[in-house]
């Protein structure tokens, strides 16, 4: 596996680049859309801990490699996705600390992502395995991941804590590199199906 590098990536509108300081302000402003960090079963700071948030994404390099998430048309954050638990001697990467602003909830967005991430990580990086992760309530992100082909692996009990304090089970998928042709090729199908519609700005009606 090669070692992840600073890259910019884009597709459908959407570019991913390297998390960085300048980019607080309007991730403030896509955690504020939705208020995501009042949901349980997520990791999303709250807005005075936005800086607080990056310098960690950047000093866990590089066992972790953070982006934000941007609408290339107008620059503006629309949340962050990284990819962490890196693992270069087994050639293994894992994509999380993924969260959108709501508006872009439920879009081609977190589609174009993933193809995005995963292409790189297996055509690129020459990994072995991407694998993904997610809380045992977080029903909805479990249904995503299902949805872009990654294969349950199991449940590790008494795993992390959440931000209340309690202990969560935390739900694992992977795609091994064998099956990322045929998963490449349905999220390129599934993004053709539906148009690629200009991203709302804040303030603006959902996607």
């Amino acid at each position: 596996m090669k070692t992840i590098a600073p890259v910019v990536m884009e597709l459908n509108g959407v570019r991913l680049e390297p998390l960085a300081p300048h980019h607080a302000e309007g991730l403030r402003a896509a955690a504020a859309d939705g208020q995501l960090w009042q949901l349980r079963v997520t990791s999303v700071p709250e807005p005075d801990q936005v800086g607080q948030y990056i310098f960690k994404a950047i000093e866990m390099r590089p066992s972790r490699f953070a982006f934000a998430v941007l609408d290339a048309a107008s620059g503006e954050v629309l949340g962050t996705t990284s990819y962490h638990d890196v693992l270069p001697e087994v050639g293994r990467v894992e994509i999380g600390y993924t969260w959108y602003a709501k508006r872009c909830q439920r879009s081609h967005v977190n589609t174009t992502c993933k193809l995005l991430m995963f292409s790189h990580a297996f055509d690129t990086l020459d990994c072995a395995l991407v694998g993904l992760r997610t809380d045992n309530f977080n029903h909805a992100s479990q249904a995503a991941i299902e949805r872009l082909g990654a294969k349950k692996d199991g449940v590790l009990r008494h795993h992390a804590l959440r931000r209340d304090g309690t202990v969560r089970d935390t739900v694992m998928y992977s795609v091994t590199r064998g099956e990322w042709p045929e998963i490449a090729a349905h999220l390129r199908y599934k993004l053709a199906q539906r148009p690629i519609m200009a991203l709302p700005r804040a303030g603006e009606p959902p996607c």
